[in-house]
């Protein structure tokens, strides 16, 4: 109730909200921050925001090294807890993406003993804290939230990336599978924030950009720093969808060919989630188009235009990433028409209807064919 009752206060002007920043920061709102409670978190998320919101001085003092510790202790309380109000996502959304203080808070909540340095270590279970997993999880719901009415930053989106690359180190426990790994370790839940944030990023850069020639490109920025080089990667290391592998399979039994050993994926929707970024970044940008052809990735993501019961809306996320990689490429058309089809296999639910499937020796084209 004082909480509460010290916010109405700070609503009441300048003068209040100095009054109330100078007695409580750092040490009250500090100690205030460390009650693991869902009652005092939520109004202290509220002073707080109150009292910075216009005033840069503030800003500038919350994410200075007095700041920091206050803004990690209440995102550690609401990762215990939780929140009910929106005054924690009002206060992230400020600091982390409007003054781009993400990558100072992320680093703040690592793991004791962590160098807080996402790139150029070597992976370890207990790389990222549930609290940073937290933290990208509620930075990610903003973005959605607040569609294409806000920018990121380059220091953002390149941290982001550093924290994918980090996180990517995941797949080898994950393709072991021995290593005790499940669909809540922070590794993984980091991973999957990590893409969902830089398909949001990269959905609002492409909207821009056909309409804002000259300025920064931040989605040309991931893609010259490895983003899409590392995206066709994984993608191209995960083992195919379900319907491919089929095939794969009845090739291999076939041909007799050597079979491989693909990584698995690390949660449900892992493909479509890398499918989508790569769609994003591909929008309205010839050179991410020729990459990719030039990466061999045009068969690859082809691939990926089918149903499959681990990752919802993988087809239409598909269709969506060749319209983009075809609009306007010749080239790029022009080695999808080249394209042959080899042969045919047998598919359960067409078999299911008495049909097969026939390659048409003149035209190259499949054609079903009544078997009775």
């Amino acid at each position: 109730m004082g909480l509460q009752l010290l916010g109405n206060v700070s609503l009441a002007g300048e003068r209040h909200q100095r009054a109330v920043w100078h007695h409580f920061f750092p040490a009250g709102f500090l100690e205030i921050a460390r009650v693991r409670t869902l009652e005092t978190s939520d109004p202290l998320c509220m002073v707080i925001y109150t009292c910075f919101d216009q005033s840069h001085e503030f800003v500038t003092e919350i994410c200075g090294d007095q700041g920091l510790p206050i803004l990690a202790e209440i995102v550690r309380t609401a990762s215990t807890v939780g929140f009910e109000e929106d005054w924690l996502k009002l206060l992230l959304s400020r600091l982390c993406l409007e003054e781009s203080h993400f990558p100072m808070l992320f680093s703040k909540l690592c793991p004791v003993g962590s160098s807080g340095n996402y790139e150029n270590i070597e992976f370890k279970v207990d790389v990222f804290a549930s609290e940073q997993a937290f933290l990208m999880d509620i930075v990610s719901e903003i973005l959605n939230e607040q569609s294409n009415e806000m920018t990121v930053s380059s220091d953002v989106a390149l941290c982001v990336l550093g924290i994918l690359k980090k996180s990517a180190g995941v797949l080898d426990s994950v393709s072991t599978c021995k290593s005790g790994f499940s669909a809540g370790s922070n590794a993984i839940n980091v991973l999957k924030y990590s893409l969902t944030i830089l398909k949001e990023i990269c959905a609002r850069d492409g909207q821009k950009s056909s309409n804002e020639h000259g300025s920064v490109n931040v989605v040309d920025l991931l893609v010259s720093s490895g983003l899409l080089e590392l995206l066709l990667c994984l993608l191209r290391d995960l083992e195919p969808p379900a319907i491919i592998r089929k095939a794969i399979k009845q090739g291999e039994n076939q041909d007799g060919a050597a079979s491989y050993s693909p990584k698995h994926s690390p949660y449900r929707g892992f493909r479509r989630d890398l499918v989508a970024v790569i769609g994003n970044c591909t929008y309205r940008r010839k050179h991410v188009q020729n990459e990719i052809r030039e990466r061999n990735g045009i068969l690859l993501l082809l691939q990926q235009c089918v149903t499959d019961e681990e990752n919802r809306f993988l087809r239409e996320w598909g269709i969506w990433c060749v319209r983009n990689l075809l609009e306007g490429n010749l080239e790029n058309q022009r080695v999808v028409a080249e394209l042959e089809l080899q042969g045919s296999v047998d598919v359960p639910e067409i078999a299911g209807l008495g049909l097969r499937v026939e390659v048409d020796q003149k035209t190259g084209r499949a054609k079903l064919v009544n078997v009775s």
